[in-house]
This record gives structure tokens, C-alpha cells and sequence, in this order.
């Protein structure tokens, strides 16, 4: 472990200042005209959605042009320059609108303290827990989640909800009822709800650890009586081999690697292939380079993540599974915005 040169904060590796200084981490160096230019273009993004909003232009129509808009200042210029317009954006009067959705408000004023939350994600599903916040928004706060609720990112989480629900039936088919599954950063664990294979108790044990009480609280409660074990637990007490866990036929982390700078993405992976039984199946999903709503993540639901290209996938899979007698695959959801790396033990 003395390799990984990332600081723990007691719970996990999942903190809004860890992530931007990796997200950000980069030698370039910023030049006055190249930043001048940037902040110029931002200026004139924002200042055209602001001229939208006054003359009562449909909400839809100004999400999609400023989305557009940041996503392409945000992909021509370097991390350095956008990590500096991102405060730009951020305390612009129109932000107010924005933050009338409550999907877009709780991700910027993060109530659990850290980005992604299982909170978020229900808001991504439309689970009833968060129905009341919705129904209480204003008029602006609807439409503006009418249009969030539909972006590219979300509907690429609601698939890998149901893609996930998927993998873990087919591996319960293939074990005969004695499948063992460990879903690491589990959060609500909403893809439990859709597996089949829980539901007809083919399932022999599946563990849901997670950093956050609450979201351990909550799995415990809805599962009680099922396969499923809560259990509170972190990428450290992974790691560190903290817990005694066992050993499982599928292991995944959906929700997790786009937090974790590459370092501890391999360690962990190589931690999870050691759980693995033979033929077992290790999945991690990560968003991609093609995500078209992160510069609205960035600036108003201040939600940094570490975007992944398939190269980079690779190499995360490749280092991982140096020595080791494996099968390594690599898919993109239906749009592109999630990439999943999918190791398959072979002894």
C-alpha cells in the first residue's frame, strides 16, 4: 500500500477536494490570452442564457444550447483553464434557476458531504423517496428537471441500473441458486428491485458495502429478509483488508471509479480479482469522455468526475491483471456515456 499516494479521510476516497485536485491535476501551463479567451466565451454563454431567460425562452431550449455551449468550452481548453471558470459559472445569477431543480441543487450542496450520493442517484431512477422534493419545486424547478432528468448522463445511469440487474441474474442462472455477489459503493442498491434472481431467492448471498450509514441503513431495511447483507465498508477497509468478506462469483463497482484516480482504481481492481472464485466476473463501470452534460455537472451541480476513455480503461484493466489468467472485455452503454470493464477469472 505505500505505492498509493492518495491521503484516506477515515471513510473512503470519495471527497469534493480529492476528486477536483485529481480531476485537475495536469502540468500545462496557463497562458493570460488563452484563459482571457476562455472566460470570454463562458461570458457570452452565460450571458446569451441570461438574454433567453428574461424573454421567457422555453427552459428546455436554453438547457440545451448552454449545456452544449459549456461542454464545448470545457473539451477546447486545458483542466487548468477550466477548473478556473468553473467559480465563474457558478456565481452567476442564473445559476438561481438551475438550482430550483432539486436534482441539480442537492448535487451542488452535496447534504451527505460527498459527491454521487445514493440521495442523487434516486432522484437520477425518479424512486418515490424523492417525489415530495420534486412535487414542492417551483414552476422554474420543473421544467428544469423535466430537461435534467432526460439528459444523456441519466439516462446512461438508468441503464447500467438495469444493465447491472442483468449481469447479476445471469450469474445467479449460471451458479444454480449458490451464486455469491459483492457490490462494492452499493448505495440504495436500486438494482436490486429489478433482479429476478432475488426475488426468487436464487441467490445465496449478496453483500452491499457501503461508506455512507445512511445508504447502509436503508439497504438493511429494504432487504431485510433477503439474500442481501449491508454491510459498512469503504474502499480503504478494502484495501487495507480490513473486513473479512469472502470470496464471490460477481463483484462490481458501478458507481465508484469515476472518483478514484487510476493508482487506487488498479489497486482496488486487483483487490477485487482476489475475491473473485474461478470463472468469477469483476465489473467496473466508469462515465466516459463523451458524457455531453459535464460542464453542467462541473459548474451548477458541482459534480467532478474523472471522465474515462477506452484507452484508459484498459490500461486500468491491463495493469490489474498483469500475471493473471484472465479474460478482459470492454463495452459502452447504448449512448456512450458509461464505459464497463469486465474481467472474467479463468482459474
Amino acid at each position: 500500500m505505500s505505492d498509493v499516494k492518495i491521503a484516506f479521510d477515515g471513510q473512503s476516497l470519495i471527497t469534493p477536494h480529492s476528486i477536483a485536485a485529481t480531476v485537475f491535476s495536469t502540468s500545462t501551463t496557463v497562458t493570460d490570452k488563452e484563459l482571457t479567451e476562455a472566460r470570454a466565451e463562458t461570458a457570452l454563454h452565460l450571458r446569451m442564457a441570461e438574454q433567453q431567460f428574461e424573454q421567457e425562452t422555453p427552459v428546455g431550449q436554453i438547457m440545451l444550447r448552454l449545456l452544449t455551449g459549456l461542454h464545448g468550452v470545457r473539451s477546447r481548453y486545458s483542466p487548468k483553464v477550466w477548473e478556473q471558470l468553473i467559480p465563474l459559472v457558478q456565481r452567476h445569477a442564473i445559476a438561481r434557476h438551475f438550482h430550483e431543480d432539486p436534482f441539480t441543487r442537492w448535487s451542488f450542496e452535496k447534504p451527505r458531504g460527498y459527491s454521487g450520493d445514493a440521495g442523487l442517484l434516486d432522484f437520477i431512477y425518479g424512486h418515490p423517496s424523492v417525489q415530495p422534493m420534486l412535487d414542492a419545486a417551483s414552476p422554474m424547478g420543473k421544467e428544469v428537471h423535466a430537461f435534467t432528468s432526460q439528459s444523456p448522463a441519466c439516462v446512461a445511469v438508468r441503464e447500467r441500473r438495469d444493465l447491472l440487474a442483468q449481469f447479476v441474474d445471469d450469474v445467479a442462472s449460471s451458479r444454480g441458486g449458490e451464486a455469491e455477489i459483492l457490490t462494492i459503493a452499493s448505495g440504495h442498491l436500486r438494482e436490486g428491485s429489478m433482479s429476478q434472481a432475488l426475488k426468487d431467492k436464487a441467490i445465496k448471498r449478496w453483500l452491499a458495502l457501503d461508506q455512507d450509514p445512511l445508504s447502509v441503513g436503508a439497504v438493511a431495511s429494504e432487504f431485510a429478509g433477503t439474500a442481501v447483507e449491508s454491510v459498512n465498508g469503504s474502499v480503504r477497509t478494502v484495501l487495507t483488508r480490513a473486513q473479512t468478506l469472502g470470496t464471490f462469483d460477481f463483484v462490481y463497482a458501478a458507481g465508484l471509479y469515476d472518483y478514484l484516480a487510476d493508482e487506487v482504481a488498479i489497486k482496488l481492481s486487483q483487490r477485487c480479482l482476489q475475491m473473485l472464485k474461478p470463472n468469477g466476473t469483476f465489473l467496473f463501470a466508469n462515465f466516459s469522455e463523451e458524457v455531453p452534460d459535464d460542464g453542467y455537472m462541473e459548474t451548477f451541480m458541482n459534480w467532478a468526475l474523472l471522465l474515462r476513455s477506452e484507452e484508459d480503461m484498459w490500461r486500468i484493466m491491463r495493469a490489474a491483471t498483469e500475471g493473471l489468467d484472465v479474460e478482459c472485455s470492454l463495452r459502452f452503454g447504448q449512448n456512450r456515456n458509461i464505459v464497463y470493464g469486465i474481467i472474467r477469472k479463468l482459474s
